[in-house]
């Protein structure tokens, strides 16, 4: 079996993170004797400053001829720190999802019993969690009419839903919800936005005509937001729009104690992306002390999602798993004992190699 994959690193920490993901995959090929050919293409801050484009067309080929993408992060100070600045990395990020229909974002959310105390939340709150967020990726505020004033003193961003933009995800969610504890729960504000209000009448006729035996709860995001907090093991599988679901994502990351162990999938109708969402992290780059277990998970997610390759995904989880409960980790979550980057892929390369 030959597999063609793009590899996206991206800007600052991506491509040491990513070298860590492709030695995992390498040492995944020679067990399996699968081919995972590996191309390279430019993206974000990189992108702009080789091609002038944030996503180049000879990025999009390379994508759109693949079989699954690995992407490694975007984001650049010097962009992010320039108001003024006419083209953006996050601009690739977005035309991405567009171009390539990348209309659903996957982010697990679970906890290792080695890492609770590295929480900011109490042991007793964040232990067993286990969840799933579905983000609907290429819709609402983010994608809709901008637009201001002549002088600049009134601006303005559209949120617009359709209803099969709603649909499409809601499916993917609910048949989340049946291999797991058959419960989903839509973050909304339906109180005061029209588009959430549509979100839930659509979710409402689905769990009726199609899902009946899914449990579905209704929450505004604002009390979601305070649940994840406070009480993270009542949720199964979250379904969200666009926005809030990049806020309560992000929120839920302090769950596990870092950044560095979320990875993510965004799903699209002829190809998927994997990557994880600790993004650029510019202050670390090059210093090879970038945590690289939520890329590695990513490529576990891509082996699982993309190639139906299960056991070799289930493999580097336990891997990673056995790393932390080691104490090989980065200095994100131990300053007393850490290690490199590149010390952190080489023991998971050779954990998944032992466990085979």
């Amino acid at each position: 079996m030959i597999k063609n994959i793009a590899v996206l690193a991206g800007d600052g920490i991506g491509p040491e993170v990513m070298k860590e993901a492709i030695k995992v995959l390498d040492v995944i090929a020679f067990k399996t004797g699968v081919t995972f050919n590996y191309t390279n293409a430019l993206v974000g801050a990189s992108a702009i400053d080789s091609e002038n484009n944030p996503f180049p067309d000879s990025t999009k080929l390379i994508c759109k001829s693949s079989d699954a993408i690995l992407f490694g992060a975007i984001g650049d100070p010097k962009y992010d720190n320039n108001p003024k600045a006419k083209i953006r990395p996050e601009d690739g990020l977005l035309e991405m999802r567009k171009f390539l229909g990348l209309y659903a974002n996957v982010r697990p959310v679970q906890t290792y019993n080695s890492l609770i105390d590295a929480s900011p939340l109490k042991r007793e709150i964040i232990e067993n969690v286990d969840f799933v967020v579905y983000r609907e990726l290429t819709g609402g505020i983010y994608f809709g009419e901008k637009g201001a004033s002549d002088d600049g003193s009134v601006v303005f961003d559209t949120c617009t839903y359709t209803r099969e933009e709603i649909e499409r995800i809601s499916e993917l969610a609910f048949k989340e919800a049946y291999k797991r504890n058959k419960e989903l729960t839509l973050v909304d504000k339906a109180n005061v936005l029209s588009t959430s209000r549509l979100w839930r009448e659509v979710v409402q006729d689905m769990a009726k005509n199609k899902f009946s035996d899914i449990k579905v709860n209704y929450l505004f995001v604002d009390n979601a937001a305070m649940k994840i907090i406070t009480n993270p093991s009542e949720f199964d599988v979250i379904l969200t729009e666009n926005m809030f679901g990049d806020i309560i994502t992000d929120e839920a990351s302090v769950i596990t104690g870092s950044l560095g162990m979320l990875p993510s999938a965004s799903i699209g109708n002829k190809i998927s992306l994997f990557e994880p969402i600790h993004g650029s992290y510019p202050q670390a780059a090059g210093k090879n002390i970038a945590n690289p277990m939520a890329m590695i998970l990513s490529a576990a997610m891509m082996l699982n999602l993309a190639f139906d390759m299960k056991k070799e995904a289930d493999i580097i989880q336990n891997s990673v798993r056995d790393a932390l409960d080691s104490n090989i980790v980065t200095e994100d979550i131990s300053s007393k004992k850490s290690l490199s980057t590149s010390e952190v892929g080489d023991w998971i390369s050779k954990r998944i190699d032992v466990l085979f």
